[in-house]
């Protein structure tokens, strides 16, 4: 059995780190991933994807990226539940094991020419 995601999309939001005991960092980052196809009304529908991310990658990402640019990130699916106000809740997120800083948002990249 294999878990892979491999995923292409833009960041939602700027990043913000978040320090948790034992000196751990956690980023969580959402994904606006473009489907490959257009829907009945010829619009290429957006998923977003939660994904999250630990220490040195977290780090990184956070440091160098910001909402709006493109990124890949390679991971695994993970699923988990919680109960809230006595309801169960279920969540399906990304553990990301790599990120590849693809492009900043075009009017970022005018701005500096």
């Amino acid at each position: 059995m294999h878990n892979m995601v491999y995923l292409i999309g833009r960041l939602t939001d700027n990043p913000e780190i978040r320090e948790l005991d034992g000196g751990k960092s956690m980023l969580t980052i959402n994904l606006a991933v473009q489907r490959s196809y257009k829907n009945e009304n010829g619009i290429y529908e957006t998923d977003f994807i939660r994904c999250i991310l630990w220490n040195g990658i977290a780090n990184r990402t956070c440091e160098y990226c910001k909402k709006g640019d493109l990124v890949g990130v390679k991971g695994r699916l993970q699923s988990r539940s919680f109960e809230n106000d006595g309801k169960m809740q279920y969540i399906t997120e990304v553990i990301v094991d790599k990120v590849s800083f693809l492009a900043s948002k075009r009017e970022d990249i005018d701005k500096d020419s």
